[in-house]
């Protein structure tokens, strides 16, 4: 059995989903497993990762709209608001999403379904730089 880690730098404009699908693949291939698991970590408390449907750009306006109003900016309810009215509403979207996620991989090929990509979730207003550890466990 093999292992490798690999980090993604995945820069963001502000609140929304970033596909970063065809960079594990990238990863995979350069790394040359042709059997096994990638699983990924997002190393922040106010982004997430999904695997989402990625045809359709409206299903990604939907999730952000039903984000907002479950967990609206600024809402009162909410002390920790030292980096602004997003600051804890983000780590809240983060806390009901997920922070890991593994894919399965045979022949070199991720096993994802046909309409499914890997999104970086950002849930800050403004840009940042997220680090996505990629660890790679396979033959």
């Amino acid at each position: 059995m093999r292992q490798a880690v690999e980090t993604i730098a995945i820069p963001t404009t502000g609140r929304g989903l970033y596909e970063f699908t065809d960079r594990v693949r990238g990863l995979l291939t350069g790394i040359g497993m042709s059997e096994g698991a990638v699983t990924l970590h997002v190393q922040h408390t106010s982004a997430s990762l999904l695997i989402q449907e990625n045809a359709d750009p409206e299903v990604r306006e939907d999730l952000e709209r039903f984000f907002a109003r479950i967990c609206p900016d600024g809402d009162p309810i909410f002390q920790h608001t030292y980096e602004g009215p997003d600051d804890m509403p983000a780590h809240v979207r983060t806390a009901l999403t997920s922070v890991n996620t593994t894919i399965p991989f045979k022949s070199g090929v991720l096993m994802l379904g046909t309409w499914q990509g890997l999104y970086l979730w950002e849930h800050r207003t403004h840009p940042h730089r997220r680090g996505v550890i990629a660890y790679f466990c396979g033959e």
